[in-house]
């Protein structure tokens, strides 16, 4: 998944923050639309998509526009991508300067 060193930092940055990390483990259980996910954790849901867009460069959710019958409004959903995070000595000899 990481490949340079800008990839491990904004992953990093991404899960540095205890919100994102609450927001993450929400959206492995199943996806969310956003204004039900504000709800759920008390925050605006401009708070929450700062938090998601973050989320979403670090490449650990995506997103997802929907119509509903009977409803004219699009809503966007929002769920984890499948990833896996290790950090050793190998991975960290092979990344990329950029």
């Amino acid at each position: 998944m990481v490949q340079t060193i800008e990839e491990l930092v904004k992953v990093g940055e991404a899960l540095g923050n205890p919100v994102r990390v609450r927001i993450l483990k929400m959206l492995c259980e199943k996806e969310w639309y956003v204004y039900e996910l504000a709800k759920k954790l008390g925050i605006s849901r401009q708070l929450l998509y700062l938090h998601l867009k973050k989320l979403e460069k670090a490449g650990l959710v995506e997103s997802e526009l929907r119509l509903e019958p009977g409803d004219p409004r699009a809503k966007k959903y929002y769920r984890a991508k499948q990833f896996r995070i290790v950090i050793d000595n190998e991975l960290l000899k092979k990344l990329e300067e950029v």
